[in-house]
């Protein structure tokens, strides 16, 4: 399956972003894509106002997400992407969710928080309490994690043991000293350990390091993109992850299993 990962650098505009994001859409169905991978907490985004995120947090059946879900209407392809949702307690939720012409399939709230290198991501967002879920698009079984999660090799681990030959990361990665590196670490590590493709999509601009990637399950990267707004693309092959675990059976050969992890989200 060709999946496509889009990355762009988030507008304050809700609208603006849902432009790009459409137009995302259109290229990526021009290419065959079956699937489309946008970075997290796409709404809006403003590094001088760090309360941007509560004040434009919108539901399920807000503008942004029933204009994509329109755009979607009469194309093959599915979309993840992570948006902020509001709460009675005037705080949001980091919801990724999947689309497609049907409309919303399925959501997952993050897990963890981004509490670290003196940012407090628990200030605007509440964490999510259930392992992500693993939806199917076409062949594949799609895990989702979201950004910080990939510092947590437990959420992978569970999508893996689960069965998903895809891990989609939506992310907005700060920049910082040994960031780019910790990104790609990460990144690799989660494909490696779990013998499974990841797709991590990165926002671009001012603050956040684009960068977004395809891992394959022998933590080789099949595609990548820059610092700047890119549309790159990837295939995920079926036969490719069974060979791999053929001759690395890491999931097969562990010793110590843990049955809260191999339960997951419904």
């Amino acid at each position: 399956m060709k999946v496509a990962l889009g990355q762009f650098a988030v507008a304050p505009e809700w609208s603006a972003n849902l432009a790009q994001c459409v137009s995302l859409v259109d290229k990526a169905v021009a290419e065959g894509a079956k699937l489309l991978i946008l970075p997290e907490s796409i709404i809006a985004a403003d590094m001088n106002d760090p309360r941007i995120t509560v004040r434009t947090a919108q539901p399920f059946d807000g503008p942004f997400v029933t204009g994509l879900i329109n755009a979607l209407a009469d194309k093959d392809v599915t979309v993840i992407c992570c948006i902020a949702t509001p709460d009675a307690s005037g705080l949001t939720h980091n919801c990724q969710i999947v689309l497609n012409a049907s409309g919303l399939v399925a959501c997952y709230r993050k897990l963890h928080l981004y509490d670290a290198f003196n940012m407090k991501e628990s200030n605007d967002y509440i964490p999510g309490t259930e392992l992500p879920p693993i939806v199917q698009v076409g062949d594949i079984k799609v895990g989702l994690m979201t950004c910080y999660d990939v510092r947590f090799p437990e959420v992978a681990r569970s999508l893996a043991v689960r069965g998903a030959d895809l891990l989609t990361v939506p992310a907005a990665w700060v920049r910082g000293p040994g960031k780019e590196w910790h990104w790609e670490v990460m990144v690799t590590a989660r494909a490696l350990e779990n013998t499974c493709y990841v797709a991590a999509v990165g926002e671009c601009g001012p603050r956040n390091i684009g960068c977004s990637m395809m891992v394959d399950p022998l933590g080789v990267a099949v595609a990548r993109a820059g610092i700047a707004p890119d549309l790159i693309f990837a295939n995920v092959d079926l036969e490719r992850i069974r060979a791999t675990c053929e001759v690395l059976p890491v999931l097969a050969n562990r010793r110590f299993k843990d049955p809260e992890l191999e339960q997951g989200g419904a």
